[in-house]
């Protein structure tokens, strides 16, 4: 079994949809929190922050 993609960003907000075209799944918006990552519960691709991102506490 393959590991799941882990896609460092910038900003503590993401959206996911699979990036399957037809073959992927809902868009969804997903907020790291305090955690510095969160993965997707469609697909478990990991988002996490870049080295130096800051983290928004609202989520913007």
């Amino acid at each position: 079994m393959d590991s799941p993609e882990i896609v460092e960003v910038e900003a503590s907000r993401v959206s996911c949809d699979g990036e399957g075209g037809a073959l992927g799944h809902p868009r969804v918006y997903l907020n790291m929190g305090d955690a510095g990552f969160v993965e997707c519960p469609y697909c478990d691709r990991r988002f996490t922050l870049k080295p130096g991102a800051q983290l928004d506490p609202h989520g913007h």
